[in-house]
């Protein structure tokens, strides 16, 4: 795979005992040495138009005055330095890279995966939460639509919380289609089946709150159940994953239940998919805070595509999550 990758995204200093930390980035650097095919791509910097069609002007000011003020905490949980402006605006320009190399033809061994940092997925239009300042996978997919190098994105949100702010920026806009796996109950308190979309986006928004303890196989099963036929009617020109890896049944922040192995399956999954509807595949970091557990995530998905075909231990559906795609089903008239 290509990694988009910038030093300035170790700039961004959460302070001690932050689960967001810089050493997230050089752990995963770390894993993938020796790996065959791996590659590092240092995009240029991106132009701040392309944040501003996404986030409300005066947010992004106020961000920016903030960082050069020395920062701080910006919420309970989002913190802020003196060089988080510059980290902020390299993670979007890294996810930008990689939606724009997905649909110049990067795939297959070269599958771009940026890893940006900060996050972005919580981030909203005219507020930074969660970790999040600039909503990354939001700004990229705007950017391909707005130049016309896409008719249609496609945004799958893996990561172990809900895309609150994807999905905010995304609601009414008939050309994004939002899909968001997260664990039900938990931050942001977002996500209920019922929100389909508004307006031009209605039906373009699909959420699928899993119980606590979900395994890899449940992941799997809504899938290939709910994503797969939504996204076939949708029929995107890119799928961007929002890939957070927090879901992992070790990751300390989450109560879910997916292997590392069962992220390779998923990562399979989504390859299938792409394949059989013709997108563009790329891939953008959002969460995931063990040392261990995110670089092997992260690993993972690079040995799917240099050829590694991942297994898993087969395991009894629950009727929740029967109960779930059943919910989901009645929500669209693509089913």
């Amino acid at each position: 795979m290509k990694f988009g990758y910038l030093e300035a995204c170790l700039d961004h200093d959460t302070g001690q005992n932050h689960p967001e930390n810089a050493d997230r980035l050089p752990a995963i650097r770390e894993a993938l040495t020796g790996e065959h095919g791996v590659e590092y791509v240092a995009p240029p910097r991106i132009d701040i138009e392309r944040v501003l069609a996404v986030h409300d002007p005066e947010y992004v000011e106020a961000f920016k005055q903030f960082c050069a003020r020395g920062g701080g905490r910006w919420d309970a949980d989002t913190v802020a330095g003196t060089d988080t402006w510059a980290a902020a605006r390299a993670s979007a320009g890294l996810a930008e890279w990689a939606a724009r190399r997905a649909l110049a033809g990067d795939g297959d061994r070269e599958t771009p995966f940026a890893l940006s940092r900060p996050p972005g997925h919580h981030a909203l239009g005219d507020d930074a939460m969660g970790f999040c300042f600039f909503n990354n996978a939001a700004v990229a997919a705007r950017s391909v639509l707005d130049s016309g190098d896409a008719n249609r994105v496609a945004i799958l949100d893996w990561d172990v919380h809900h895309g609150n702010g994807t999905e905010e920026l995304c609601y009414d806009r008939g050309d994004v289609f939002y899909v968001s796996l997260h664990e039900d109950g938990i931050y942001p308190g977002t996500g209920a089946v019922t929100d389909t979309g508004a307006g031009a986006g209605e039906f373009r928004n699909m959420n699928l709150p899993m119980p606590p303890r979900s395994t890899s196989n449940a992941y799997l099963a809504v899938l290939e159940t709910a994503v797969y036929p939504a996204l076939e009617s949708f029929d995107p020109d890119l799928l961007l994953v929002s890939a957070g890896f927090d879901a992992h049944e070790r990751d300390s922040i989450s109560r879910m239940s997916v292997s590392t192995e069962g992220f390779g399956r998923l990562t399979a999954a989504v390859r299938t998919l792409c394949a059989n509807v013709d997108a563009a595949l790329g891939f953008v970091l959002e969460g995931g805070y063990g040392l261990r557990t995110l670089p092997d995530c992260v690993r993972m998905v690079h040995q799917v595509f240099d050829g590694y075909e991942p297994t898993g231990v087969e395991h009894a559906l629950s009727g929740r999550i029967e109960q779930l795609v059943d919910e989901v089903h009645g929500q669209y008239p693509c089913f």
